[in-house]
């Protein structure tokens, strides 16, 4: 019998013949499409080929969406590689370089947490060709507007074939990507309800992905740029959200129209950020318990573990000294279930320490503060459409943080954090760089004028009448 191997999967191959041929017609797709179209191969395998394919070498899982991403740098790199699509959209940006500390930090600190053991450094490779080659790949290949679209596209496709497949899992407790290996065919059931999954590793997984791509359907529904597809997705997502019987994604779901009716308000949101620092404040002050365990008291689904994740909060911050350094591998002694990091914010923590922690933050406080900006330069513009866009991205990443509460991002999920980034950082980079010229400009008009020299005037003859 298999024995499962270093932090997840089995020590031997793992691939449904139908998911070979589709990967091995992706990577043909992938050096014969033009460099447009590239991204679409790789985000429907990525998305609904289960992540638990693989093909296992010397220790190495290969699995499906890491050998196409790999191809796909090999076609980016040596296609035209001078040319100015092989360059990010705007350039390398602040962004960029606290997502790559986050990640040197991240298995850094998880390598010395292990002792240098030779399963970890296979773990944390793995780990970063995941989210460091997907993060450069969409990162070259997310350019312009039209790109964006297309990525937007693709990902409706995959809510609705999810949305689909899971309400028929959610109708006859049968995964059909069970079916491919790798993932379970008959469903989770708690409290008497089926947890469809499709082929995400977890229920909370599914719903969570779904539910933060809400936002941009809208926009592209909003822009008029492809309203079928808008649709489709739109629905898709929404099937996924209930399909899951998950509390974490509905959360989500409701922050994405609380973000909505916000939007009479966009230019006075400071004003609601302290308020509501203020207002858990004043809580945290009279409530007996901390303020994080109101949490446990919000309970939308039946089984819900609200408070597991308000302990899960607690617990981390009474332990700080156990983990702030390099992070820790003691949290399952911490009381029951603690082990199980369903929180983004305490698995940075306790899995980086407390400097990974702090560039995970700034990842998400730099790309609201790009989104921000930039809302703000297509207002002062008057481009109505643009500050709608912006407004859609912001929506979307505060659904990712309310979900970051309920779960943190594993297997192909933590891929599509990644695409959401380099949408982001494409989507602003035009507004950004307006705004860069108009400050140039100031400049060198504010240049001291050199003052023109006075007039050379001669002396004036004076007739002798005036002596």
């Amino acid at each position: 019998m298999d024995t499962p191997a270093y932090g997840g999967g089995l020590n031997a191959s793992v691939i449904h013949p139908a998911v070979l041929i589709a990967m091995i017609l992706s990577i043909i797709l992938i050096f014969v499409l033009p460099r447009k179209f590239i991204v679409i191969p790789v985000l429907l395998m990525t998305f609904l080929a289960p992540w638990g394919q693989q093909i296992y070498i010397a220790g190495v899982h290969l699995f499906v969406p890491r050998i196409l991403i790999l191809v796909a740098l090999v076609r980016v790199a040596f296609i035209n590689p001078n040319s100015p699509k092989s360059r990010f959209a705007g350039g390398w940006s602040p962004l960029d370089t606290v997502f790559v500390l986050w990640l040197i930090l991240r298995a850094t600190t998880f390598i010395i947490l292990f002792h240098g053991d030779s399963g970890a450094i296979i773990y944390e490779g793995g780990f970063i060709w995941d989210v460091l080659g997907g993060y450069i790949l969409l990162r070259l290949l997310v350019q312009t507007e039209d790109d964006i679209v297309r990525v937007v596209n693709v990902f409706a496709v995959v809510a609705l074939v999810c949305g689909v497949a899971m309400i028929n899992e959610k109708l006859r407790g049968q995964n059909v990507f069970g079916y491919l290996g790798s993932l379970p065919i008959t469903s989770e059931i708690r409290e008497g309800s089926i947890r469809a999954q499709g082929p995400f590793a977890h229920p909370i997984l599914a719903g969570t992905f779904g539910v933060t791509l809400v936002p941009l359907f809208w926009w592209l529904w909003h822009s008029k740029k492809t309203k079928l597809f808008a649709i489709l997705g739109f629905t898709g997502s929404t099937l996924m959200m209930l399909t899951c019987a998950s509390s974490t994604p509905l959360f989500g779901y409701l922050a994405c129209f609380i973000g909505l009716a916000f939007w009479p308000f966009r230019n006075r949101m400071r004003l609601f950020r302290w308020g509501v620092a203020l207002t858990l404040i004043a809580l945290h002050l009279v409530m007996k318990a901390p303020v994080w365990f109101l949490i446990a008291r919000v309970d939308l689904i039946a089984g819900n573990s609200g408070y597991h994740r308000a302990e899960l909060i607690d617990q981390c911050i009474r332990h700080f000294s156990d983990w702030w350094l390099i992070g820790t591998t003691a949290s399952g002694t911490w009381g029951f279930d603690m082990w199980d990091l369903s929180n983004q914010f305490v698995a940075e923590a306790e899995t980086g320490g407390i400097l990974t922690f702090i560039c995970f933050v700034l990842i998400i406080s730099r790309s609201f503060s790009r989104i921000g900006s930039a809302r703000k330069i297509a207002e002062n513009q008057k481009d109505t459409k643009q500050e709608w866009f912006m407004w859609f991205l912001g929506i979307s990443l505060f659904a990712h943080i309310v979900s970051y509460f309920g779960i943190s991002y594993y297997d192909n999920v933590k891929i599509y954090w990644c695409a959401f980034l380099a949408i982001v950082a494409a989507a602003t980079a035009p507004l950004l760089a307006t705004q860069k010229v108009e400050v140039e400009v100031p400049q060198i008009l504010k240049q001291p004028k050199l003052r023109a020299a006075p007039a050379y005037r001669l002396p004036t003859v004076q007739s002798r009448q005036g002596r």
